[in-house]
């Protein structure tokens, strides 16, 4: 990245980073993005963020990839 003023958001999942305009909701970033939104949990400074808050100017949100899954082993034997 260069030493060029950053405007609006940047999201960051892993090593990639995105930017988007402030203004909108995280669920709305995501979209814009291609990133399912049940894929992650997005936090600013630290603080876990809902889908629904709107991001503002210089935001960096850091996404978290969630993983599910499960035993291969049955629990009851």
């Amino acid at each position: 990245m260069n030493d060029e003023v950053f405007m609006g958001v940047q999201l960051q999942l892993r090593d990639k980073k995105y930017r988007v305009k402030a203004g909108i909701t995280v669920f709305k970033a995501l979209e814009q993005v291609n990133i399912p939104s049940e894929s992650v949990l997005a936090t600013r400074n630290g603080e876990l963020i809902t889908e629904d808050e709107v991001l503002k100017e210089g935001d960096i949100i850091t996404l978290v990839a969630v993983i599910s899954g499960g035993s291969i082993f049955p629990l009851n034997g």
